[in-house]
C-alpha cells in the first residue's frame, strides 16, 4: 500500500478540497478506513447546496451518537431541559435537507459540468507562460468543483482580478491560510510556506456549472489579453 500523503487538520473542511472532493488519500484504500470522521459542507457555493449546514460522516458509531448529543443543545434525557455539556443548535433541518436530497438526482450532471469547465480553462489558459493547474493524479476522478490557477510570472492574480471586474466578472484569491488570519496569527503553527505561496499566487476562477461556452470563452480572453 503507497501511502501518498497525510494531513492533520484543524477543522475538517480547512482546505475545503479533502472533504468535498472526497479525494483518497492512501491508494487502493478507502477514506473511510482511514479516518474516522469526514465532513461535507452544503453552502450555496458548492455542488449540491442546501444554502447552509453540512453531514459529518463515521464509522464510528459512539462519535456520531456524541455529535448529535451536541447538534441537539447537549439535552440529558430529563423531563425539563438540563444541560450536562455545552450544546449547539446546529440540526439540519428536514426541509433543507430534502433540498440537498434532491439535487442528488442531477449530482452526475453538475460534477460533469464542473470537470467541462475546468478542461476548457485548462484548454485555453494551458499555454500561457507561468500558469499553472492544479496536477489530476492518474488513479482518482476530483470534481473540480473549482478552477483555480497559480501564476509565477509578471502577470499577478490581482491583475486577472481587476480585469474581470471591469466586466462585472468575479474572481477570487484561493484562501488565505489560518495562520495568517489577525485572529490566529499570534499563534504557533507547525509547516512550511506552501499555503502562503498559494495564496500570493493563486486565483480562483469563475466555475458555476451555469456557465455557457460563451462565458467561459469571454473570462478566457479577457485573461488572454493581459499577456
Amino acid at each position: 500500500m503507497d501511502i501518498l500523503a497525510i494531513f492533520i487538520f484543524l477543522g475538517e473542511d480547512e482546505n475545503r478540497r479533502y472533504t468535498q472532493y472526497i479525494e483518497l488519500l492512501v491508494k487502493d484504500k478507502s477514506i473511510y478506513s482511514m479516518h474516522l470522521r469526514l465532513s461535507f459542507w452544503f453552502n450555496g457555493n458548492k455542488i449540491i447546496t442546501t444554502s447552509g449546514g453540512g453531514m459529518l460522516v463515521s464509522n464510528n458509531e459512539e462519535k456520531i451518537k456524541k455529535v448529535r448529543f451536541w447538534a441537539t443543545q447537549a439535552r440529558d434525557q430529563a423531563r425539563h431541559y438540563q444541560h450536562s455539556e455545552l450544546g449547539f443548535n446546529y440540526r439540519m433541518s428536514n426541509i433543507v435537507a430534502g433540498i440537498g436530497r434532491g439535487q442528488l438526482k442531477v449530482l452526475d450532471q453538475r460534477v460533469a459540468k464542473k470537470r467541462y469547465i475546468f478542461d476548457f480553462y485548462k484548454r485555453e489558459l494551458g499555454g500561457l507562460e507561468d500558469v499553472q493547474f492544479m496536477p489530476i493524479n492518474e488513479w482518482n476522478e476530483p470534481n473540480c468543483w473549482l478552477s483555480c490557477i497559480t501564476l509565477s510570472g509578471k502577470v499577478r492574480p490581482l491583475d486577472i482580478m481587476e480585469a474581470l471586474e471591469k466586466e462585472n466578472i468575479e474572481s477570487r484569491p484561493i484562501w488565505k491560510p489560518m495562520h495568517m488570519q489577525p485572529f490566529f496569527e499570534k499563534y504557533d503553527y507547525i509547516g512550511g510556506d506552501v499555503s502562503e505561496k498559494i495564496f500570493e499566487n493563486g486565483i480562483c476562477l469563475p466555475s458555476d456549472t451555469k456557465m455557457t461556452d460563451g462565458d467561459l470563452k469571454r473570462v478566457c480572453e479577457l485573461i488572454k489579453n493581459l499577456w
